[in-house]
């Protein structure tokens, strides 16, 4: 009897285990979620061509400028060319590298409007809710979501009116520009949903909602979103919580510096600091359905102002050339104090152009002349924001 009570407890403990084994080798088993894609390299052939003409683009638009910043290509996230030169912060001999995160001013609305997407796709932001459903206090009833993200909304921007109802000597932030609004009884520019004006007040609001929605603060959002999922290692959301003596700085044509002013503080629409290769890690993301489901992204890469006729339009955060006849050239410039850039998806050949500049320069502009070469894009020389 003692012999058969042994075995029977044996039997028991060996599957309980067991079990706990199987449980925990599971959870060890169970795959990574991936949010790149990684395509194959192209054909040798084809990325000496691609390598050809981005050398001769640099040397012949960019380095004869005294550039100062980053420049990449890069065909299916395998990078073709790449180059950088001058300082992030020339006082303190910080010489740029690839790997200097620096700030690209609105190209960092990209970046805000995947992360209010990828909010979409949990079922936490529904862009075609009024914004007073996630900012209580916001004082116009008849506002979307999409409407800031596309530039409807009529909001003005805000460094116009803050510049004549703030203390300049306090740093303003996102919260203060919504206070301002309000208090103030600030007017909207036009009726919404009726027509395109670019404006930073609205990028500025995305970034409150995402505060709201996820209850934290916005560079924190940023990270758990956007930048841990894609890699983006060099990558933040700068605040002047922090020392700004700490991050590479902007300068004019002259080479003068850049103080900060009383507008650094607010982000959404700027305040990105990041690198040419983590812009290119955010453009895989944008490929892959575990980053951004098809139907956010089909809506993301669409135009929504059609009111009068040409080539420019804007999407979901990105702004657009399209062409009868040729592919849409998907793009952001940038430009805040004395930095520049641009940013080009060429979707349709799954190319990736990056040329940031922390020294005002109108050159990095015109990489829509390489995307030309590139494939069957239209061609336009663009302005900066």
């Amino acid at each position: 009897m003692k012999l058969i009570t042994a075995l029977y407890l044996f039997i028991i403990c060996f599957t309980f285990y067991s079990c706990s084994d199987a449980e925990v080798s599971s959870k060890q088993e169970k795959p990574k979620v991936h949010y790149i894609t990684y395509f194959d390299a192209p054909p040798g052939e084809e990325m000496r061509k691609l390598r050809y003409y981005s050398k001769e683009y640099y040397n012949k638009f960019i380095v004869g400028t005294r550039f100062s910043g980053q420049f990449l290509v890069a065909k299916k996230g395998h990078v073709v060319y790449t180059r950088h030169n001058g300082y992030t912060y020339k006082e303190k001999d910080w010489k740029m590298t690839m790997h200097t995160p620096i700030h690209v001013a609105s190209i960092s609305k990209v970046a805000t409007a995947l992360c209010v997407l990828r909010l979409a796709d949990q079922h936490k932001i529904n862009l075609d809710a009024k914004v007073n459903v996630y900012l209580k206090d916001f004082p116009f009833s008849n506002i979307r979501v999409r409407d800031l993200l596309t530039h409807r909304s009529g909001l003005p921007y805000y460094g116009y009116f803050m510049d004549h109802i703030w203390d300049r000597k306090v740093h303003a932030t996102n919260k203060d520009v919504l206070a301002m609004l309000i208090k103030h009884k600030i007017p909207l520019n036009f009726k919404p949903n009726t027509h395109f004006t670019y404006c930073n007040t609205n990028f500025a609001m995305l970034a409150l909602i995402v505060e709201q929605v996820t209850k934290q603060e916005f560079p924190v959002a940023m990270q758990e979103l956007i930048f841990k999922p894609l890699n983006m290692h060099d990558s933040f959301i700068m605040s002047l919580k922090k020392d700004p003596e700490t991050v590479a700085q902007s300068y004019k044509q002259n080479g003068i510096r850049f103080a900060f002013d009383f507008l650094d503080a607010i982000y959404g629409d700027k305040n990105l600091y990041t690198t040419a290769y983590d812009i290119m890690r955010m453009d895989q993301g944008t490929y892959n359905k575990n980053f951004l489901s098809d139907s956010l992204r089909k809506q993301m890469y669409r135009g929504y102002s059609y009111e009068h006729p040409g080539k420019s339009n804007y999407g979901l955060g990105t702004r657009m050339k399209e062409e009868k006849g040729k592919d849409t050239y998907f793009f952001h410039t940038a430009w805040w104090h004395g930095s520049t850039g641009c940013y080009a998806s060429l979707r349709a050949d799954t190319i990736c152009i990056v040329a940031l500049s922390n020294v005002f320069d109108k050159s990095v502009y015109g990489i829509n002349r390489l995307a030309e070469r590139f494939g069957n894009y239209p061609f336009d020389f663009v302005p900066g924001d």
